[in-house]
């Protein structure tokens, strides 16, 4: 399954939105450097999926972008 996710970095409060059941905003307090914003957005989808059986999630596209496309599996 893919997710589609719009990341604000080095917002203050961290947040996440549910668009619909593939689209997500996620506010996160990091940075968007030292790929840190990144490991804490992944870190929050996995929070967020904890009720369901997919467990691994990773980035496949947008790596260096506000805009983003995870795999979950």
């Amino acid at each position: 399954m893919y997710i589609h996710v719009k990341v604000t970095a080095g917002a203050k409060v961290e947040k996440i939105e549910q668009i619909d059941q593939t689209h997500y905003k996620i506010w996160v307090k990091e940075k968007a450097k030292a790929n840190s914003a990144n490991r804490r957005v992944l870190e929050i989808m996995k929070l967020e999926l904890a009720k369901s059986d997919l467990k691994n999630i990773r980035i496949i596209n947008g790596h260096h972008s506000p805009s983003k496309l995870l795999s979950v599996f």
